[in-house]
């Protein structure tokens, strides 16, 4: 059964780091795509980041370019999410996401709150 635990989210000022952890369990890891959402009250999740399972290829939201970096340990089936230069904006609960024999698996979520 495909498990995925986020872990890592905060309260942190505006202009702040974080980095989200996503631990991944119950499928082969290191062949996946892997994935990071985020969602706000009242809104659909939406695409942050995306990885390849080898790490090599990357893509992102355009609203997250250049100061969030996706990457992977595949010899610990993890997933992280450097975020920098956080803004208010990014407030809202991360996910990520794997998509095993066409079904999409999604973790619990973690919070990342930026406010002053």
């Amino acid at each position: 059964q495909v498990q995925l635990v986020e872990s890592g989210g905060d309260l942190v000022q505006p202009g702040g780091s974080l980095r989200l952890s996503c631990a991944a369990s119950g499928f082969a890891f290191r062949g996946y795509d892997m994935n990071w959402y985020r969602q706000t009250p009242g809104k659909e999740r939406s695409f942050v980041a995306y990885i390849s399972p080898s790490g090599t290829n990357t893509k992102y939201a355009d609203s997250v370019k250049g100061r969030f970096t996706v990457s992977r340990d595949n010899a610990k089936n993890m997933v992280y999410l450097q975020m920098n230069s956080l803004k208010a904006e990014d407030t809202a609960v991360y996910y990520c996401k794997a998509r095993v024999a066409g079904v999409d698996s999604w973790g619990q979520g973690t919070q990342v709150t930026v406010s002053s």
